[in-house]
């Protein structure tokens, strides 16, 4: 990948201190109540009732200033601590009732803030904002996703794959067997390589790499969750993928795919990729693709 210049730091620096300060994430009074935004947010994320754990996942934090934010909160009776009642390694929390009462009223301070703001705006320049701010998300969810090299065999590797599987099984008008899937062998090690990605540690998209002979490597199994989709991560995986086969010695890749997968032959078209007569027995493909890659800096 291309190094990061100077002028987008600058300008994605700039934009930060721009926006934490016009919403307030500075203030002691958080849209005007009495706590700061942090403490504001772990309200807001707790909804329905969720573990420590998985509110430390969710957003990031350090597990001591987490319990201290829930103690600090606990002592305000704005919420409740609790053991999971299946896990008593699990700690609970929930909100009580003038928990739930705050969080509504921030949350009518917030839509007030947010359409305060907007107002300034006309119609077409409110849309523009809208759609500006929704390519934003996709392209912070983009670069906040980890790619990384894992064995075949790995946890996270298994579950991408059967949720590959899974996938596919529904959109195949024959189904899938699972049985077709890659072994760890032969993903693993000198034989070829895995991917996974992950968002916030959740496994959410994969991508594998074998040798089919000397200098040609075949790429399989590119497969992103619903949930990360339309994101572009399936060509950051193909790119991943790639470059590894370049590392590896490979100057060609080949690939195939399914009828019913238009949106796979569309996205390795437009990645270079040119088809090529039948090269594998896989009863699944009807289109086989090939890519001539450039030798590893």
């Amino acid at each position: 990948m291309e190094p990061v210049s100077t002028e987008h730091v600058t300008a994605f620096r700039r934009f930060n201190r721009y926006f934490t300060r016009r919403i307030g994430v500075l203030d002691d009074h958080y849209l005007g109540q009495d706590r700061p935004l942090g403490e504001a947010r772990l309200l807001f994320e707790i909804g329905d009732g969720a573990s420590l754990r998985e509110l430390r996942s969710r957003l990031g934090l350090d597990a001591g200033y987490l319990s201290r934010m829930a103690k600090t909160l606990q002592a305000q009776g704005m919420v409740r601590l609790s053991a999971h009642p299946r896990d008593h390694r699990l700690r609970m929390i929930e909100l009580t009732a003038a928990g739930r009462v705050e969080v509504k009223e921030q949350n009518r301070r917030a839509s007030a803030a947010a359409a305060g703001l907007l107002e300034g705006l006309s119609a077409p320049q409110r849309a523009e904002l809208t759609e500006a701010l929704a390519t934003a998300r996709r392209l912070l969810r983009l670069a906040g996703i980890t790619v990384d090299l894992v064995d075949g065999a790995a946890p996270d590797a298994r579950a991408c794959l059967d949720g590959y599987a899974a996938d596919i099984d529904e959109r195949f008008p024959e189904g899938f067997d699972k049985s077709d899937l890659v072994r760890p062998q032969e993903v693993s090690g000198d034989a070829g390589a895995f991917f996974v990605a992950r968002e916030e540690g959740r496994p959410v998209a994969c991508g594998a790499l074998r040798r089919l002979e000397p200098g040609v490597g075949e790429i399989r199994h590119v497969w992103v969750h619903p949930d990360a989709r339309r994101l572009g991560l399936a060509r950051r995986l193909l790119d991943a993928l790639e470059r590894e086969a370049a590392a590896r010695g490979f100057t060609v890749v080949r690939l195939d795919t399914h009828a019913a997968l238009t949106e796979a032959q569309a996205m390795y078209r437009a990645c270079g990729y040119t088809e090529i007569p039948r090269y594998d027995d896989n009863v699944y493909a009807a289109h086989w693709f090939e890519k001539r890659l450039s030798p590893a800096p």
